[in-house]
């Protein structure tokens, strides 16, 4: 995570905290405790799994938010909108494929999501913020599969 400290406060605060359901999650779903979730029908993977798709539809709407701020066409409102898909098919998949594609999902979009950086169409620091958030959360969510 070289060169972190020039992210704004805010943005490295609020990124590790949505990290917290990840790696928690991903600890519970391994270790096999519930925490009393099974009583209302649901499990740390579960829950894991759904947090993993709604942050890949977030990542997508970054791009989607840098395709609407340049007037872009249909490309990169395309390929905005890949993470989403993915996610909610991977919702459908049987375990223990679901966490494995939400993981490749992250980490993978991290890296597709450079290219921003590199054109100037999001600063830098945010570009170096993914790629550190999306190596954890891609591989809690992997270590939970």
């Amino acid at each position: 995570m070289g060169r972190l400290n020039t992210v704004p406060a805010s943005a490295v605060l609020l990124g590790i905290a949505g990290l917290i359901p990840f790696v928690g999650f991903a600890a519970l779903s391994v270790s096999g405790t519930d925490v009393g979730l099974g009583t209302i029908g649901l499990s740390p993977r579960t829950i894991l799994s759904a947090y993993g798709a709604v942050i890949a539809s977030f990542l997508g709407g970054i791009r989607w938010g840098v395709a609407a701020a340049r007037g872009a066409g249909w490309r990169d409102y395309g390929l905005a909108i890949v993470p989403s898909l993915l996610a909610w098919a991977a919702l459908a998949a049987p375990a223990p494929w679901d966490l494995r594609i939400l993981g490749a999902l992250v980490l993978l979009w991290g890296l597709v999501d450079q290219d921003l950086a590199r054109r100037g169409l999001m600063p830098n620091w945010m570009g170096r913020l993914r790629l550190a958030l999306s190596a954890v959360a891609g591989a809690a969510l992997l270590v939970a599969a």
